[in-house]
């Protein structure tokens, strides 16, 4: 097993968490303990006896802190290997002693670039050098040096101290270095991020460097015989399916994770009360309304067929009277996802009927508009897309009627409402909007008049009086005379296309509104 007993530590820790607890456990194995700067103090203030660095190196702390570790004397102390009788000799001659347990998390530099306010010389000041240098010392020598980095790492690392009288195995010395490794290739990824950021050509680095933390390990991915892992950005705070709470329920799948987060980014677009059905990662119903209970009330009736077994995502806590409207009979829901929940809500989300007690339940807390900006990468073979996220202030702002006929109030409260929907809906998309509710769906077809058709057959009689919104502009008129046959009053596209008139010239012909956006929305 190579053991190695730990006679001497050094301690140099941004995060304190648990620290004294664990320099206590060193020190009762007659670990000597050497530290710097505010770590040393946090041992001294707790009782222990602590070395200071300087005692080691022979120089002071220096330049604000920014040099106190960076000597021969500790790196040589740490990468010495201790069965090379050459490097023993010469840590004799320079009286070297070794070291055997390093303990050094970083500053907090993705922290401070996250924290609203930071300025670029908080951000510099928090890029750390020592740190990092020693982490990868103590890595490299992983052979003969344990390195701690997080602390997380405390309470097996103790365990393993108490059963081995104080030593740890050379396994346990290897994960430790593979851990220490990951994290400072992510702490100088997302410094290099950072600079590229800043310096590069539109904000589009040359080599871009992506760092995830495991959250979990899937039962497995979109089929069973496909293994999986969720993985999360460093630092998310804002809220999203990555940092929402599961409350309740069965752990989540692969494809749940994807269709919770369909739902969460269309629900929170809307500033009423909103709720929204998801199912295969498209939206079968959304409403919106002046209560969550009538919200989610329409938003069921627009696909209820579809709407079995989907995810449903609200813009407002649960209350009472939408909980018992979800969990009426015959209705099957997978996940639920919201801000909160009130305590009345959840009693009846997780209770009634019996056979729902497994409907997951996720809590985000406040939505907003603005946490959903960033970039979106999808994975090709041998590389990676990436692109800005599909987030416009309002679409509308710039928005014109090409038709002879001006939409009514209530038509362009309706256009606007399908418009929002449309941008989730896969391409090509045409979306039927009544009331502020869906009431068909033409999703991912490969041409626009089959989603057309698809959309009339998911209304099921109820387009008469609705109102159309496409994600992309129409390629010939035949659109707009079905949708005409069918009985819609009005139409929201991007237009662009070299036969737009042809199709303003038919809505002109059946009397019906047409607004074009100049923005298109494509979801593949």
């Amino acid at each position: 097993m190579s053991l190695r007993t730990i006679r001497r530590a050094l301690l140099s820790v941004s995060d304190k968490t648990g620290l004294v607890e664990f320099a206590k456990v060193l020190a009762g194995f007659g670990v000597e303990l050497i530290s710097t700067g505010g770590t040393r103090k946090t041992l001294v203030d707790a009782w222990l006896k602590v070395l200071d660095i300087s005692e080691i190196t022979g120089f002071p702390e220096m330049l604000d802190g920014r040099v106190k570790t960076l000597h021969p004397r500790v790196h040589g102390g740490i990468l010495h290997i201790r069965d090379n009788a050459e490097h023993q000799a010469i840590i004799r001659e320079h009286k070297i002693v070794p070291i055997d347990l390093v303990v050094c998390n970083l500053y907090p530099f993705e922290a401070t670039l996250a924290k609203a306010g930071s300025t670029h010389e908080d951000i510099i000041e928090n890029i750390d050098i020592g740190g990092p240098s020693m982490v990868r010392s103590a890595s490299k020598n992983y052979h003969d040096v344990a390195i701690v980095t997080d602390p997380s790492q405390y309470p097996a690392i103790i365990e393993e101290l108490q059963t081995n009288k104080g030593a740890l195995t050379l396994p346990t010395r290897e994960r430790l270095a593979g851990a220490a490794f990951a994290r400072t290739a992510a702490y100088d990824a997302a410094i290099a991020g950072y600079f590229a950021k800043k310096l590069g050509a539109e904000g589009w680095p040359v080599r871009l460097t992506l760092t995830y933390q495991q959250k979990q390990k899937l039962r497995y991915g979109e089929n069973p015989h496909q293994s999986a892992a969720f993985y999360t950005e460093p630092n998310v705070q804002h809220a999203c399916v990555a940092s929402a709470e599961v409350l309740h329920g069965k752990e989540l799948s692969y494809n749940n994770i994807l269709d919770l987060d369909s739902a969460l980014n269309l629900v929170r677009e809307f500033a009423d009360s909103a709720a929204i059905v998801i199912k295969h990662n498209n939206p079968c119903g959304a409403a919106t309304a002046s209560t969550l209970v009538e919200a989610f009330a329409h938003a069921y009736e627009g696909d209820p067929i579809s709407a079995f077994g989907g995810i449903l995502g609200f813009n407002r806590e649960v209350d009472e009277a939408t909980a018992m409207q979800i969990t009426e009979p015959n209705r099957f829901i997978e996940c639920v996802i919201a801000p909160g929940y009130s305590k009345a809500a959840f009693e009846i989300l997780t209770t009634r009927p019996k056979w729902k007690v497994s409907v997951r339940l996720l809590k985000t807390g406040v939505l907003t508009t603005d946490a959903a900006r960033g970039l979106d990468y999808r994975r090709v073979d041998g590389g990676l897309l990436v692109q800005g996220r599909d987030v416009e202030a309002d679409d509308f702002a710039k928005a014109k009627v090409v038709t002879n006929r001006t939409p009514t109030d209530a038509e362009l409260a309706d256009l606007k409402f399908a418009w929002i929907v449309a941008k989730h809906v896969k391409s090509n998309a045409i979306v039927f909007g009544k009331n502020r509710m869906i009431v068909g769906v033409g999703a991912g077809q490969m041409s626009r008049i089959d989603s057309t058709h698809m959309a009339m057959h998911k209304a099921g009689g109820r387009e008469k009086g609705s109102v159309l919104a496409s994600d992309a502009f129409f390629p010939f008129r035949d659109n707009v005379d079905l949708a005409a046959a069918a009985g819609i009053a009005a139409i929201v596209q991007p237009g662009g296309s070299v036969k737009d008139q042809e199709s303003i010239d038919a809505c002109n012909e059946h009397d019906l509104a047409m607004v074009f956006t100049g923005v298109r929305h494509f979801r593949h």
